[in-house]
């Protein structure tokens, strides 16, 4: 590893962190949004939100390395152009594979690294954020329950209050009120819980007694339970995991088309972190009158197409359209193709037969 190598690998890294900071901070503000309102409304648990931020912030750092390295090449050797650095490495005998094999020392680690974000800890951090928020929905109505306060259920059918929670969720001093067409009932217990049985959420009183009937008539029904149980909320708590939380092994081997379309999806992030590398060297050529990042927008233009290039593939795969074996090779195939014609337009044809014969030094 030469002086010029450990130059660019540093500039890079630096770079690259930089850049996916920022696009994460940015993507993760705008989307937990959302989590925070959630949260506020009392659905999600305040010790779940740091939880699910971490989350969040590893599957959104798997989806933008490739962009974070394309333009972290673009700004350090675009950097180097306008500085004439470029022009300085190239009359000491370097060239274009000196500049590549600088920055393939870093694009061949952060691929691999890749690889296992979209392998294995996207999939896993997806799956762990279907638990939590389904775990969340499960202890909304618990959570929403605090001594000294009305609660309301059903759509304002069912009011709640309770003098005393202890730690364990027991309840004492309870008062329900609850209306079932025209007919209106108040309950006061000694105690109460909250329990899941068949069909949804019961609160589950003791010691009490019940009143029943239609305000303004005199037919009032009064008895005294032991035992009674109140329905909270309706709710299916089988917890059904998204795709996109289905492990790699599992899906490796799958006939099922989506499954095929999904593992193209996490197959491809490596290979775009080493092509969009591959097209930045080239793309980042700037003269010294060419603006402070030359040709940014170029590449901004180039990383657009290609993005929603991947999106329409995913769909031709999942509707027939494309055949499953084909993939996303045509997507890298575009991308590898506008590399090698941005290659030819900065070296020529003639330079890079050379080159790759061996007839010219590096």
């Amino acid at each position: 590893m030469t002086v010029l190598d450990k130059m660019i690998i540093k500039d890079l890294l630096k770079t690259v962190i930089s850049v996916e900071m920022v696009l994460v901070v940015i993507i993760v503000s705008r989307k937990f949004i959302k989590v925070l309102a959630q949260a506020i409304e009392g659905n999600i648990a305040s010790d779940t939100v740091l939880a699910l931020l971490g989350l969040r912030i590893v599957i959104a750092a798997t989806t933008f390395l490739p962009a974070a390295l394309f333009m972290a090449v673009l700004m350090v050797l675009g950097r180097m152009h306008r500085e004439q650095e470029m022009s300085a490495i190239a009359s000491a005998g370097g060239g274009m594979f000196t500049i590549y094999r600088a920055v393939f020392w870093v694009v061949i680690p952060l691929s691999v690294c890749a690889a296992g974000l979209s392998m294995y800890a996207a999939p896993w951090a997806e799956g762990q954020t279907e638990l939590l928020m389904h775990q969340d929905r499960e202890n909304a109505d618990i959570r929403g329950i605090s001594a000294g306060r009305f609660s309301e259920y059903s759509n304002g059918e069912l009011i709640f209050y309770t003098e005393n929670v202890d730690p364990a969720g027991k309840m004492s001093g309870v008062f329900v009120q609850n209306k079932q067409g025209d007919k209106l009932g108040v309950v006061n217990a000694q105690s109460g819980r909250l329990e899941y049985l068949p069909g949804g959420l019961y609160l589950i009183l003791e010691n009490g007694e019940r009143i029943q009937g239609i305000p303004g008539q005199k037919d009032y029904t009064i008895e005294n339970f032991k035992e009674y149980a109140v329905l909270i909320e309706r709710k299916n708590i089988a917890f059904v995991p998204n795709i996109e939380s289905l492990p790699t092994k599992q899906i490796w081997n799958s006939n099922n088309i989506k499954e095929i379309a999904l593992l193209q999806d996490r197959t491809n992030v490596p290979a775009g972190v080493i092509l969009l590398a591959f097209l930045a060297v080239p793309l980042a050529k700037s003269s010294p009158r060419g603006g402070m990042y030359g040709s940014v927008f170029i590449a901004f233009g180039i990383y657009f197409a290609y993005s929603n290039l991947q999106r329409v593939n995913h769909s031709w795969v999942v509707s027939q359209i494309l055949p499953t074996w084909l993939g996303y090779f045509w997507v890298e195939a575009v991308l590898l193709i506008v590399g090698l014609i941005m290659l030819i337009r900065l070296y020529s044809w003639q330079w890079i037969m050379l080159k790759l014969t061996g007839k010219v030094a590096a």
